[in-house]
């Protein structure tokens, strides 16, 4: 809040504001995040430990919001932010349209991104994996949580497809409502989650010096024949982890 404070200030004190010269106060040098303060040498305990940090801090208003990044069949990249509605031990799950450009995407190729950035705290994660339908039977269930409005709203867009005005979204949103009823029950469309199994996760921490902290997890085929001990040391659960210059 402080940095949005000082960004308007300058825009009211002068016509012009460039964005060179901004300048936000990161950590200092004791709050380092080194990897003498990870208990758990495990990355989804770091994640939850720095998600319920970001869930207790009031400026941080969606904490489960993150940017999704997918490729197309031709190689073009895609960036967009998503909630994600689930993060445990197996991945991060998000749920979206199946007739979406993401959808579009991992189903050409599932390697995708996702990326956290709690600007009050100045820490960042990034997440890169592959993504997977869940069940059918998972999805229902999480889209019959939802509010009826959304439920009615996700039916109701066909997401990504171009469409000839917002009118238009109205008039089919009125004809559902009036299909539906009051109370009747809103099918799923082709609607539903995706989970995110990670291969590598990085903690990033910002320090006003600009020498941030950056820890990476990794696992996968091979992973553990570059353990070091020096560079690149043994984690948990079949991860291992390194230090990378900012």
């Amino acid at each position: 809040m402080k940095f949005l404070q000082a960004v308007r200030k300058m825009s009211q004190s002068s016509p012009e504001v460039h964005l060179s010269a901004l300048r936000l106060k990161y950590h200092d040098r004791k709050d380092a995040f080194l990897e003498d303060n990870i208990s758990v040498k495990n990355p989804f305990c770091v994640f939850r430990d720095w998600l319920d940090l970001a869930l207790k801090t009031p400026e941080i208003l969606e904490p489960n919001a993150a940017a999704l990044a997918t490729v197309s069949a031709d190689g073009k990249p895609s960036n967009r932010f998503v909630l994600v509605k689930d993060a445990t031990a197996d991945g991060f799950t998000f749920f979206t349209n199946y007739g979406s450009r993401k959808a579009a995407d991992i189903a050409a190729n599932p390697n995708v991104a996702i990326s956290f950035y709690w600007l009050p705290l100045r820490r960042s994660v990034r997440i890169e994996g592959v993504a997977e339908k869940i069940s059918r039977e998972d999805s229902l269930k999480y889209f019959h949580q939802r509010p009826r409005a959304s439920q009615i709203g996700a039916a109701a867009s066909p997401q990504s497809q171009q469409i000839p005005s917002r009118s238009y979204l109205d008039e089919v949103e009125a004809g559902i409502k009036e299909k539906l009823g009051a109370n009747g029950e809103v099918p799923l469309p082709n609607w539903g989650g995706y989970l995110v199994r990670p291969d590598l996760i990085e903690f990033w921490q910002g320090q006003t010096d600009r020498l941030h902290d950056r820890i990476r997890f990794r696992r996968g085929a091979g992973v553990e024949s570059e353990i070091d001990g020096k560079h690149v040391h043994k984690g948990e659960d079949g991860w291992i982890y390194e230090r990378l210059a900012p």
